[in-house]
Parts: structure tokens; C-alpha cells; sequence
């Protein structure tokens, strides 16, 4: 078992997700709601890893491993 703590939704995740962010994707579904992220993981992974999410720049490298790490760790609330 690992000691490294894991990604948590609520203190890693979300915070991840500016309000410009948020109100960009509400059409689709709410990137501070741990239910809907979850649920569409992938292709918000898939999106970041493209560069093209969020639409104003591509996250860090360190961001997006970061994402990866929540989905890897099990989807900690």
C-alpha cells in the first residue's frame, strides 16, 4: 500500500476547475459537481490531454497528472 496520500475531489479536483471554466461547460453538465465529473472523467481527461479544454489554454502537465491520479486513486470524493 502506498503511503502517497490520494486525490480527493473536493480539495485536489475541483479546485482545478476555475468559474469561467465552469460556466463555459454548465450547457453539458457542472465541473464542480463530483457526480458529473466522475461520470464524464474520460473525456475530460482525453480533452485535457488534447490541449483543447479549457477552450482559453491547455493545463500544465503537472494538472492533468494530477486529473489522471483522481481517476487512477478511484474517484475519491
Amino acid at each position: 500500500m502506498s503511503d502517497e496520500p490520494r486525490m480527493g475531489f473536493e480539495e485536489d479536483i475541483k479546485p482545478l476547475f476555475r468559474e469561467t471554466d465552469r460556466s463555459r461547460m454548465e450547457w453539458a453538465f457542472d465541473l464542480w459537481d463530483y457526480d458529473a465529473v466522475k461520470e464524464n472523467a474520460s473525456g475530460i481527461l482525453e480533452r485535457l490531454e488534447e490541449g483543447d479544454m479549457p477552450c482559453d489554454g491547455a493545463w500544465p502537465p503537472d494538472q492533468i497528472d494530477m486529473f489522471r491520479a483522481w481517476i487512477d486513486g478511484g474517484y475519491v470524493p
